[in-house]
């Protein structure tokens, strides 16, 4: 068989059988025998894992892109508004106490008063509370409320307005489908895809009760529980990350690494876990190390690593920093 007609051979075969059948040609050129029958199922079934890997990374990636970017997601924050005591006026006129980046020129009052914040319409203004038509005054729920926060729709629904809680202080928080950070979304850059960096870890159960504190991006601090603590080697020296507790059935990590604004984002990235089996056994993808909502957005109120989190490692998988400009 000449060489060139054994390459026109690997390239009409089958994409699982490529890794074998170059094999079995490197080894005749090497004046070898060519693999057995066991050799090529290990090469195809290599072949195999590595097509999935690669196939599960895709869909990870695609659907994280697909919620940012969907009209409520993270790219579409317009306004994030401090509410303080007394009456505001919303809108996005001059004139507003609370000026809108997007939306009608007057949408509303609003009025805080002991940590409870109502809003009354303007008569002109098309407001809906939570998908129906809102003509009078109504009391918000805030995000630590356990039905989630109230939404004052406007803009024939592309724009959306809730009340969140940080510390003790209240904002408005304001998404609008047409938000430049979302119609101008640039995508995601991302490290190479590395088996490498899908680690076995051990999960070390804290107290019950413990939690650990969170500073965030706008100055506060949260006490956040804090089940326990993952402990993973890498290069043969052994690194821990304080894991975090949701309420989601999940381990959430907030990370910085040798990385952190050395390519991936300068505040640290996010990365969720599955519970850990019986045996105390966790895995963690750092494949599926993302960004957090502030490297899309300035409106976002983004946790930061604690100081445990801050590791002496490279982590050089998952999401990069987004360099496009944000608002």
């Amino acid at each position: 068989m000449s060489i060139r007609f054994a390459v026109a051979s690997i390239a009409r075969a089958q994409p699982l059988r490529l890794a074998a059948l170059a094999l079995m040609l490197a080894l005749a050129a090497c004046g070898k025998s060519p693999p057995d029958a066991e050799d090529r199922k290990m090469a195809e079934q290599a072949a195999a894992r590595a097509a999935a890997c690669a196939a599960e990374q895709k869909a990870w990636r695609d659907d994280r892109v697909s919620k940012l970017t969907q009209p409520e997601g993270w790219t579409s924050l317009i306004g994030l508004h401090w509410i303080d005591p007394g009456s505001h006026y919303l809108g996005s006129d001059a004139d507003n106490g609370i000026r809108l980046a997007m939306g009608p020129a007057h949408l509303g009052l609003s009025h805080m008063k002991s940590g409870e914040v109502r809003f009354v319409p303007e008569s002109d203004a098309a407001v809906t509370l939570d998908g129906a038509p809102l003509t009078g005054s109504a009391t918000l729920r805030v995000d630590d409320d356990p039905a989630g926060p109230s939404k004052l729709g406007f803009d024939e629904g592309k724009g959306v307005a809730t009340v969140i809680k940080r510390g003790d202080r209240y904002a408005l928080r304001v998404k609008h489908a047409d938000a430049p950070t979302r119609t101008g979304f640039k995508g995601i850059d991302y490290w190479p895809l590395d088996a490498k960096w899908k680690i076995d870890g051990r999960f070390i159960a804290h107290p019950p009760g413990k939690t650990i504190a969170i500073a965030n991006i706008i100055g506060t601090t949260d006490e956040v529980p804090n089940p326990g603590v993952v402990e993973f080697e890498r290069d043969g020296k052994t690194f821990r990350l304080e894991a975090l507790d949701e309420g989601d059935q999940q381990l959430f990590l907030v990370f910085a690494d040798r990385t952190s604004g050395h390519g991936s984002y300068g505040a640290g990235r996010f990365l969720y876990a599955a519970l850990p089996d019986a045996q105390g056994r966790v895995k963690l993808d750092f494949n599926h190390s993302y960004n957090p909502p502030c490297a899309f957005t300035s409106f976002a109120t983004c946790p930061l690593p604690p100081p445990e989190n801050r590791i002496d490692l490279a982590v050089n998988a998952g999401e990069k920093s987004y360099s496009h400009s944000t608002p």
